[in-house]
């Protein structure tokens, strides 16, 4: 088994409708203009970039948008919209690690690989995702001797998937210490993920409640802008990576990860030296944290984290050193990021044997090309807000999606 990246493309509506309470950069951009096809060709390069390391990479395709089954739904029509068109056009399904939560197969009970779709309830543009995302994994990982693919918890708890799910082990085909962060308030800004919710997962996932954690986030880290657990921790096998001020309880929490996993390191970043603001406006540990094939663990960054001069200092002298993360990368996702999503937003790790997943979700450099090729004639190049009332944009949004389909061999599938 490896770990295998499976990275949204960035869809063709990608636009800054500011729509995320609590994301600061969503509600900072909100209203310039969005450029898609930077946005789409950005995340091919970071994908392009992730397999010349070694690693194994997938994919996820862009939903329906404007979502007219959403629409709907609320008895309304794209041309009738209004108020309810940007949340109908967003592309934030880009964003994999909110599309499920993965618990590898050494982990639960059945030996399978399982997957629980996120209903992502607490914001409404992201709410109408799950239906299209479920349909996407349910293709992706029809192999059911290997995979179980489960539909959201009842959207009465809110669930944002991966984002606020991290898994521990001594390797890939050992029983690991899944730690599901939640929370519970955070000043102005909501907590999205519910530890009710979070309690579901891990029976929907079949694991061993003996070696599972549920950690509250901290109200600080909310407020500061930490909307998801992943932009103040992140973890790989045996090394978690976190922010002095993550967890409501982190003592707590530090000593049952060390109590069922006695080989964690825990690298952990003084407040005094990184701040909250300072690690969330570089989205420092919203990074990959990966194993390289060496063996060597690896932090794939946003160039903003560069940008940072507290964060910068900090990661050269965290290189030099001894510890577990020896290699820093940059890469540029700045288009997602201004939007509020980095690097680990952007995919979803599951740990699986690739020859079980679904292949035309499995992508090479070849198939990169092909994928940029498309996205280069068909993205829009710029979308400005008032050009979402604009049909012809619609139009070509949906054109633009059909086009990749088909070239990915999944026209059939919708």
């Amino acid at each position: 088994m490896v770990e295998i990246n499976f990275d949204g493309i960035v869809g063709p509506s990608h636009n800054y409708a500011g729509l995320s309470l609590g994301n600061l950069a969503a509600t900072a951009n909100q209203g310039k203009v969005a450029f898609p096809r930077a946005a789409a060709l950005q995340g091919v390069d970071k994908m392009r970039h992730n397999l010349r390391l070694g690693l194994a990479q997938g994919v996820l395709l862009p939903q329906p948008r404007p979502d007219r089954d959403w629409l709907a739904a609320l008895g309304t029509r794209a041309e009738g919209a209004g108020g309810l068109l940007p949340a109908a056009l967003s592309a934030s399904a880009m964003w994999a690690a909110n599309a499920a939560t993965v618990s590898p197969a050494p982990d639960t009970s059945d030996g399978r690989c399982h997957l629980t779709v996120a209903n992502l309830r607490t914001m409404a543009h992201r709410s109408h995702e799950w239906p299209a995302t479920l349909a996407q994994l349910r293709l992706a990982f029809a192999d059911e001797a290997h995979f179980a693919v489960h539909g959201p918890v009842p959207g009465t708890f809110g669930d944002e998937g991966a984002a606020n799910h991290m898994r521990m082990g001594a390797g890939r085909d050992a029983p690991g210490v899944e730690i599901f962060v939640y929370g519970v308030s955070g000043g102005p800004f909501p907590a999205r993920q519910h530890v009710e919710a979070s309690r579901a997962v891990a029976r929907l996932n079949r694991l061993d409640p003996a070696r599972t954690l549920f950690v509250q986030q901290s109200e600080a880290a909310i407020a500061a802008g930490a909307f998801h657990n992943d932009v103040v921790a992140v973890a790989n096998e045996h090394v978690l990576f976190a922010h002095e001020q993550a967890f409501a309880d982190k003592e707590g929490f530090y000593a049952d990860l060390r109590r069922l996993l006695p080989e964690a390191e825990i690298v952990e970043v003084p407040a005094s030296v990184i701040s909250l603001a300072d690690a969330v406006k570089s989205y420092l540990f919203n990074a990959q944290l990966v194993t390289l094939p060496e063996g060597a663990m690896a932090l794939i960054l946003p160039e903003e984290a560069r940008e940072t001069p507290s964060v910068w200092a900090w990661l050269e002298e965290l290189v030099a050193g001894n510890g577990p993360i020896r290699r820093l990368c940059v890469v540029d996702v700045r288009q997602s990021m201004a939007n509020g999503g980095g690097p680990a937003c952007l995919r979803l790790r599951v740990v699986a044997d690739p020859a079980h997943v679904d292949p035309r979700f499995m992508v090479d450099e070849a198939k990169l090309d092909g994928i940029a090729g498309c996205i280069a004639r068909h993205w829009p190049e710029q979308i400005a807000p008032a050009d979402l009332a604009d049909p012809k944009l619609w139009q070509r949004i949906e054109a633009a999606r059909g086009a990749l389909y088909e070239l990915i061999g999944l026209a059939e599938s919708g």
